[in-house]
């Protein structure tokens, strides 16, 4: 199967990477189903790429209905180390305005019906998660941003909502008294696949709108926020472009290794066709209570 070093989900507004040279498309089928639509690989500035819209082309998919696990799996399939999410969101804060990016460094879950782990059925994985982001790749991405956008920001915590309708005038305001700084849809379940999956993963947020918490400004709406996005499609792309050639090297995070300690179910005690199905996964389950993952591949 064909592979790439670095993979981006595009959210909102971005379904294509205009700049991918050397391009093909793959339709793949993993054990969570089809991802949302055909993976276009590429080369880009001598980076083997992999995208995928997170909505399907032409946005046909609510975010409840995106199919995470199998987004997330078919990066992993294709060699993906470096996951890349372009998202819209909302600001929640007076001083991240529309047009502006924004690199969260942290996650706060409101989503409610989402399956969220590639495990369970007769295997338990618990990953650590208080970091939810990579640092190193979100500091080549801010990087990488601010010689576009002069307004990045390198910090924040995304709040995920369930949607597809946007917050009340009541959640906005409370999500600000928590101190949260921006609201999404999608950064949930994806990071927490990712980090099953040993990928390092970070998230651009382009600020299209003031939620519906500030009073100078109308309450956030579907054209508000697809009208911003359209605006700021160019500058993502220039960012990601910028980005790609400081992914190619090793990684020196601890991204890729927190399954090996993650899983607590004895190996004796996993079906063969669960770890088959996990095996990209998770290839080196370990015993409860063992430090040596290795004897158990």
């Amino acid at each position: 199967m064909a592979q790439a070093d670095v993979g981006i989900i595009g959210g909102s507004g971005l379904y294509q990477m205009d700049a991918l040279r050397d391009v093909g498309e793959i339709e793949l089928d993993t054990p969570f189903g089809r991802p949302s639509d055909t993976v276009t690989l590429g080369t880009l500035d001598g980076v083997r790429v992999a995208f995928l819209p997170r909505h399907g082309r032409g946005h046909r998919l609510l975010p409840s209905e995106i199919p995470y696990r199998a987004n997330v799996y078919a990066m992993k399939a294709l060699g993906v180390s470096n996951l890349i999410s372009i998202s819209a969101v909302g600001s929640l804060r007076e001083d991240y305005r529309p047009m502006d990016m924004v690199l969260p460094d942290q996650l706060y879950d409101r989503t409610k019906n989402r399956e969220s782990t590639f495990f369970g059925g007769g295997i338990v994985a618990h990953v650590s998660f208080a970091e939810p982001f990579c640092s190193r790749l979100r500091s080549v991405v801010a990087e990488a941003s601010r010689q576009v956008v002069a307004r990045t920001h390198d910090a924040g915590t995304y709040v995920c909502m369930e949607g597809p309708a946007f917050s009340t005038r009541a959640e906005s305001d409370t999500y600000r008294r928590l101190g949260f700084d921006i609201i999404g849809m999608t950064a949930l379940p994806e990071a927490k696949l990712a980090r099953e999956a040993g990928m390092c993963y970070a998230v651009l947020g382009q600020v299209t709108d003031y939620d519906c918490w500030h009073p100078d400004h109308a309450g956030v709406t579907g054209e508000m926020v697809m009208a911003n996005v359209a605006r700021n499609v160019a500058n993502a792309k220039k960012i990601l472009r910028l980005a790609l050639p400081s992914l190619a090297s090793a990684r020196e995070c601890g991204c890729a290794g927190d399954v090996d300690s993650a899983i607590a179910t004895d190996r004796r005690l996993i079906a063969p066709d669960l770890l088959k199905k996990l095996d990209i996964i998770a290839s080196r389950p370990r015993r409860a209570g063992t430090n040596k993952g290795k004897d158990l591949v």
